[in-house]
């Protein structure tokens, strides 16, 4: 085995302890953003709210009355589609 894939395999080896470090203790403090479309094979859990916050942070998703709301931007709830 050469230097550089040893290299490569102690770096992945690394990782992934930090990375089981992460998961078990539940304390995940990085932020990343995925720029391109995601598709879910399983269900996507969102809050559910008596009534509408007043604070938004754009982005967030809540259900309010068994409708689906989106902060389009700062403290601005928008209804998601044509839902009632």
């Amino acid at each position: 085995m050469d230097e550089e894939t040893r290299n490569r395999i102690e770096k992945l080896e690394r990782d992934l302890f930090d990375l089981n470090q992460e998961v078990y203790r539940s304390n995940f403090k990085a932020h990343q953003d995925f720029n391109k479309t995601s598709f879910f094979n399983t269900r996507l859990k969102v809050p559910v709210y008596d009534s509408v916050p007043s604070i938004a942070e754009v982005g967030e998703i809540i259900c309010v009355g068994g409708v689906l709301l989106v902060a389009s931007s700062t403290n601005t709830w928008t209804v998601v589609g044509t839902q009632t």
